[in-house]
């Protein structure tokens, strides 16, 4: 579970290229709510990532995954304190997850007809939601799983959990915006 010290100094993060990625360029410096200030910050990465092929899609968001296990873990080592809150990397490549509806390949999967800003803002509510609500496994591997990929998989779950629970609806005919 994330500890909440922000005491952390922004010069420690901002001159360190592992906090400051792991920090999500810094988005999680916010005082108030960092996890969700860095998946704001997410935001204009998943739209450049639309812009892009499923196929190099996935690649990013696997290499992203792996390169966040360590860049996460590594961090929380450094600061010697185990997912501490302003390590926000880990809700960037989550987050991505949950835009995956939203690729052109899979629209007519996902059935998801509207804007993509109305897609951006659907994918952000449905992965914050799970992200904070934590439904079983998500609770179980975040409090189970250790060091960067324990702070990795919780996110990435919650991603996946984001992006499917919109397709079932989506397939139900619920119309979100």
């Amino acid at each position: 579970m994330a500890q909440l010290d922000t005491r952390i100094p922004p010069r420690t993060v901002l001159t360190s290229p592992v906090h400051l990625l792991a920090f999500g360029l810094g988005s999680g410096l916010s005082p108030k709510a960092p996890g969700t200030v860095g998946t704001l910050a997410a935001v204009p990465f998943a739209w450049g990532l639309l812009q892009l092929p499923l196929a190099w899609v996935l690649g990013v968001i696997v290499v992203a995954a792996w390169v966040g296990v360590y860049l996460c873990g590594e961090s929380a080592k450094r600061l010697g304190v185990h997912d501490h809150g302003g390590i926000v990397f880990d809700e960037f490549v989550g987050y991505w997850i949950s835009c995956l509806p939203l690729m052109p390949a899979l629209l007519a999967v996902s059935g998801f007809q509207g804007s993509t800003a109305a897609g951006l803002l659907l994918a952000f509510v449905l992965f914050r939601i799970f992200d904070v609500l934590k439904p079983w496994p998500i609770s179980w591997l975040d409090r189970n799983v250790d060091g960067g990929l324990g702070i990795m998989v919780d996110d990435l779950v919650a991603g996946v959990f984001a992006a499917l629970s919109w397709v079932v609806v989506s397939r139900l005919g619920v119309s979100f915006f």
